[in-house]
């Protein structure tokens, strides 16, 4: 078992009560921006060991009879056809993924809200869609001058011209399938037209990155940066409340940027702001719930190196990241971490030097670390998988799970058949072959028992994998890394 650096039941406790304890201080209708992932929320836990992904939603389902949701998304990510990187689909598939996962838990989903419109036609044909399963939806615009022309801003000119969503309970929930959506816009824009309706709501934030009672370059933080590398996020210290108070406090730019804009709106509604700093707006506990800061900076450490991977590989695949790779390696620079401290990775290397073919390494919950070299049955990914089931299930290194027998009809089926020119099988028809023969072999069985104990596992290729041995090893949960480069196979892209 993994060790955990966080306690995920404390974190239900207090983050619950803290969030009624905001309710209680508005009247009856207050808009609660959800930041980051309401539900698998894998960055989370990945950082912050112990973190469940469903954390916020469990969370959420405590006060369901009071709330609804709204889920935001902006109308240039429909266009862009922004994907979605956990799960590879767009945006727009992913709002119409979130309605059904929210209803069949039990959640009412209000309406959804089209962000900086100007006219964008697969922005018009996705609220079409929605109208067509009966969804209400709502358009907001981009506003010149945004944030820092509040006066504008705040005003029928900018807010004003947005459209008013129509809620129906006290507690409206802002979520959106990413970052950069317009959550806390379409929070702010609705105060405002709540206000002109004559109705005092409230706001407050409730964002789990960064940790605000961390230091500012705690590794959980920096990996927060690296997280959002794509949208030039910066942590720092928040101004407001270093002068409010006096303590020096975590924030991030965009919220910090957007607090003169909050409290114009508060001082519009009440004449006075409730606030004095964004991070007074949050609601955040889980910095109060790290019970082992040493097993948080290791993984988040991990989690650094694993963004600069992928962006390294995205370059060599695509031509070009979403993500800086220089900001990568700053945050790499500051976390103190370098690709040297992957144990993993070292030790893929040296399969690969030793055998001068792919090699590929995954690290145990205990530190362990299996290997896997590439043969002419099995590519090192397979190799290593099959590696670190027997050791998990305490089977003799040189008992075979699998025999050439087993192997070689797949392997003609690819080639003579599917048009494969690669023979070597891939992770899923490992697996696929490791669960036949486990109707009738006791050893392949007592391994697939172990399976999900690979769950958290880190895992390095020395060559740039298929996406179908990625996606096993994702649907596996083990944490991959791959240098950005293909097998020297006399072909330009690996099969």
């Amino acid at each position: 078992m993994f060790k955990e650096g966080f306690d995920n039941d404390l974190y239900l406790k207090m983050q619950s009560e803290h969030i009624r304890e905001r309710i209680s201080q508005f009247g009856n209708k207050l808009y609660l921006e959800f930041g980051g992932k309401l539900f698998d929320d894998y960055h989370a836990s990945r950082v912050l060991p112990g973190f469940q992904p469903d954390s916020k939603l469990q969370m959420l389902l405590q006060l369901k009879d009071q709330a609804e949701i709204v889920i935001v998304i902006s109308a240039e990510d429909i266009e862009d056809n922004k994907i979605r990187g956990d799960y590879g689909i767009t945006y727009d598939m992913d709002v119409l993924r979130l309605i059904d996962a929210f209803q069949s838990r039990g959640l009412f989903v209000g309406s959804v809200c089209l962000t900086k419109f100007a006219g964008q036609a697969s922005a018009v044909n996705f609220q079409n869609r929605l109208k067509e399963m009966g969804i209400k939806s709502y358009r907001h615009y981009k506003i010149p001058g945004y944030p820092s022309d509040v006066k504008t801003v705040v005003s029928d000119e900018g807010y004003g011209k947005n459209d008013y969503i129509e809620t129906e309970r006290p507690l409206v929930v802002i979520t959106a399938p990413g970052p950069g959506s317009g959550k806390m816009a379409t929070c702010l824009s609705q105060l405002y037209n709540e206000h002109k309706r004559g109705v005092d709501a409230g706001y407050a934030k409730f964002e789990t990155f960064p940790i605000w009672n961390i230091p500012l370059k705690h590794p959980v933080n920096l990996a927060y940066e690296a997280a959002t590398a794509d949208l030039n996020d910066v942590n720092m210290i928040d101004p407001f409340h270093l002068e409010a108070y006096g303590e020096t406090t975590v924030n991030y730019n965009r919220d910090i940027e957007i607090f003169p804009v909050v409290n114009a709106m508060f001082e519009l509604i009440n004449g006075k702001s409730p606030y004095q700093s964004p991070t007074d707006m949050g609601v955040n506990m889980a910095g109060n719930c790290i019970v082992d800061d040493e097993v948080c900076c290791k993984a988040s450490e991990q989690e650094i190196i694993r963004r600069y991977y992928k962006c390294l590989c995205d370059k060599k695949r695509l031509g070009e990241s979403k993500d800086d790779q220089n900001k990568l390696e700053i945050l790499m620079n500051q976390a103190k971490v370098t690709s040297d401290d992957r144990t993993c990775r070292k030790e893929a290397m040296e399969v690969e030097e030793n055998t001068k073919k792919p090699g590929f390494a995954i690290e145990l919950s205990d530190g362990t670390v299996i290997t896997g070299k590439t043969s002419d049955l099995l590519g090192a990914a397979s190799a290593a998988l099959l590696n670190a089931l027997k050791h998990l299930a305490k089977i003799d290194n040189d008992v075979k799970l699998l025999s050439r027998d087993a192997i070689e009809p797949i392997q003609f089926l690819k080639t003579e058949f599917l048009g494969s020119q690669n023979p070597r099988l891939h992770t899923d028809e490992i697996l696929i072959a490791l669960s036949a023969s486990a109707e009738h072999n006791p050893v392949a069985k007592e391994a697939m028992k172990n399976m999900p104990l690979l769950y958290g596992c880190e895992a390095h290729s020395t060559v740039l994998l298929s996406s179908v041995d990625e996606n096993v090893l994702k649907k596996l949960g083990v944490h991959l890394t791959c240098e950005p480069k293909y097998e020297e196979t006399g072909r330009k892209f690996h099969k």
